[in-house]
């Protein structure tokens, strides 16, 4: 690394620290223009009357009433004041020097009299011997403190309602993040400084042992960016998280901040949206201009498909899209003209395949992280960190957890413990038990149990019988899934619910997935087989084989008729205006996926009919107990031909599932 760049960075570093010690700068306030432009105008009505009032003595007013110089009088009761307009031929001989001025305006003066009585007497006398032109009108009279208030009071009541207008235009004076008009382009993104207390560090993620080290290369660089400079190497600019929801892409990032120990941007996509025409390109600035001046730092985007989806593909295609004109800012801040040295973005989403092609783009983002689903020994380590708040017996072995909760989540086992510890609560335990994780599991998968829901003798006989179906064909197929429990107490919106411990493997064989069919049959031909009818309690049964067998011909290639064809895109860049395949194909996949159905149909009835016997011993059993395990369905049929390929994934279970 140059000399150079190393000063550029360690001075980057430097300007970051001093920065909050340093001298702020004023701020300029909207305020000042308010008081510039009202006081001013308050100023001049109070200054600025249309009269010129003169104040004379009593003797003085009552020589001139003599004389006749008064057009008007009006006298006010309560203060004993005389308001008298003076003609304007008789100008000189009231304001004198000042005539000239009081010509240009309204001329009146003002006396204070005795009384109202006095006033009168005077008057009366005055009129009938000097016969006095002046019109007289009484008024009861206000205070001085009143008349001004009317007179501007509501020009104070205009100012008023103006601040607290603009104040809560302006967000209440709040700062960049403020929902304001004048804060509207302003980022909305939450600083997390490097100083902060709850700091989320690579010990709080567990599992993830791919995407960790992915990601660590980045910290490394944030840490000890000569190491990787000095060969020539330059930063990456960005990296992507991808993965469905729940595998803890928004935790994986802030362990990323907290490890390398620099702010921390946070945001999500849709805080770029809005329906102001240009607001999202100017917070896409606003939260450039902020992370530069904050240099080195991370910026984390969640959920980046709000903003980045592909250009093109708006439905109303002759619109003036704003999400484009975001998106064509953030391209250009990732990687224009401009330099980003030090700020490194990060983002998630779970739909990467509908990503604009340019944001994915070495440049912008280097490297795409992909962080899967937990496997068997990742759902163990992720046990053991939400656990640890947990009171827990000796009951409770992480192990067997993690075998009972395949295709979960980070989030979901989670959701596991903490519905544990509630059950555990529920039922005034000082401890949580294994068997409340089992009932936290049930609870989650299959939804809360009904046992009050009110079923006839003959439809707890067909769904037993059902049930029974599924249970003997998982046990007697080779390759299908291994059976945990069955019960036909109902959960959520099923009637009855079996639960499987499905083998995790990368790659699916035919005849896998054959088998794993012919057990999804099973219920509905038991009940073809043992009824004589069947029920609608197939349904969910029958939509997941459909969808599996037009998998296998549309997508898999898994056809006699139709063989090594997928017509699925998964560019995304098909318009979807028209099936990529023609009507005789349509009909060709069809009758596939229908003969496909068909024979997993037949061979599960077949299969069935052969154990006849042990499948009704079962369906007894359920009748009686309405929950039965894994022992009781061995201790009916047997041990499995294969038991040796499920060993390894049913470990304990068995022997443990009663308590």
């Amino acid at each position: 690394m140059e000399e150079k760049d190393k000063d550029v960075f360690k001075n980057n570093n430097n300007n970051y620290q001093k920065k909050p010690n340093g001298n702020k700068k004023p701020g300029f306030n909207l305020w000042w223009i308010y008081a510039l432009i009202f006081i001013p105008v308050i100023a001049w009505y109070l200054v600025n009357d249309s009269s010129t009032v003169k104040e004379i003595g009593w003797t003085e007013f009552q020589q001139m009433a003599r004389n006749d110089v008064f057009e008007d009088m009006v006298v006010y009761n309560k203060k004993n004041v005389v308001e008298a307009t003076v003609k304007k031929d008789r100008y000189k001989d009231v304001f004198k020097q000042d005539a000239e001025k009081a010509s240009e305006l309204e001329a009146k003066v003002m006396v204070k009299i005795p009384s109202a009585d006095k006033f009168s007497d005077f008057y009366d006398k005055e009129a009938s011997e000097n016969k006095i032109s002046a019109n007289v009108a009484f008024k009861e009279g206000d205070d001085m403190l009143w008349n001004v208030l009317v007179s501007i009071g509501p020009f104070i009541l205009i100012i008023l309602i103006w601040f607290i207008l603009m104040r809560r235009m302006s967000g209440g004076g709040g700062g960049a993040g403020g929902m304001g008009v004048f804060n509207v382009g302003k980022s909305k993104a939450q600083l997390f400084d490097k100083d902060g207390k709850n700091k989320v560090t690579f010990q709080d993620v567990a599992g993830l042992a791919e995407a960790k080290q992915e990601v660590e290369e980045i910290v490394s660089f944030l840490k000890n960016p000569g190491k990787y400079t000095e060969l020539g190497g330059k930063i990456p600019k960005g990296a992507l998280l991808v993965g469905p929801p729940g595998t803890g892409k928004t935790l994986l990032a802030k362990a990323v901040a907290g490890e390398a120990n620099v702010p921390f941007f946070s945001l999500s996509g849709s805080d770029f949206v809005e329906m102001f025409v240009g607001v999202g390109a100017s917070r896409v600035r606003d939260l450039f201009r902020q992370a530069k001046e904050k240099a080195p730092c991370i910026v984390f985007i969640d959920e980046i498909d709000a903003v980045g989806r592909a250009r093109g593909k708006n439905a109303n295609m002759n619109a003036n899209d704003e999400r484009e004109n975001t998106l064509n800012q953030l391209l250009t801040e990732m990687d224009g003209f401009g330099s980003n040295s030090g700020v490194i973005i990060l983002a998630a989403t779970n739909r990467a395949d509908v990503l604009d092609k340019a944001l994915l783009r070495a440049g912008r983002f280097d490297r795409q992280i992909y962080v899967d689903l937990p496997d068997l020994n990742e759902r163990k380590e992720i046990f053991a960190v939400h656990l640890r708040p947990i009171k827990i017996d000796s009951s409770v072995d992480t192990d067997f957890l993690a075998r009972q909760t395949p295709g979960f989540s980070g989030a979901d086992i989670a959701n596991v413990c903490n519905e544990a510890a509630l059950i555990a609560a529920r039922n005034g335990k000082k401890s949580v038990q294994k068997e409340d994780f089992m009932s936290a599991v049930d609870r989650i998968v299959g939804g809360l149990e009904k046992r009050s829901k009110i079923m006839t003798e003959r439809e707890r006989r067909s769904i037993a019988i059902h049930e029974a179906g599924h249970a003997s064909l998982s046990w007697l197929l080779e390759y299908a899934n291994p059976l945990v429990k069955v019960t036909i107490v109902p959960r959520g919106k099923a009637l009855g619910a079996a639960w499987y411990l499905p083998e995790e493997r990368q790659i699916t064989t035919h005849e896998q997935l054959l088998d794993e069919m012919c057990a999804t049959l099973g219920g509905r031909a038991a009940e073809e087989l043992f009824l004589g009818d069947i029920s609608t309690g197939a349904s969910n049964d029958l939509e997941r084989v459909t969808k599996q067998a037009y998998a296998m011909v549309v997508y898999f290639g898994m056809s006699r008729k139709l063989p090594n064809l997928n017509y699925y895109d998964s560019t995304g860049q098909d318009w979807g205006f028209t099936k990529p395949y023609s009507e005789d194909t349509a009909r060709l996949i069809d009758g596939e996926v229908q003969s496909i159905v068909n024979e997993q149909y037949e061979r599960a009835k077949q299969i069935l009919s052969e154990n006849a016997g042990k499948h009704n011993r079962l369906a007894e059993l359920l009748l009686k107990s309405e929950v039965i395990y894994t022992e009781d369905v061995e201790h009916i049929f047997g041990k499995r031909p294969w038991v040796s390929r499920s060993e390894e994934i049913m470990g304990k279970q068995n022997g443990d599932h009663k308590e």
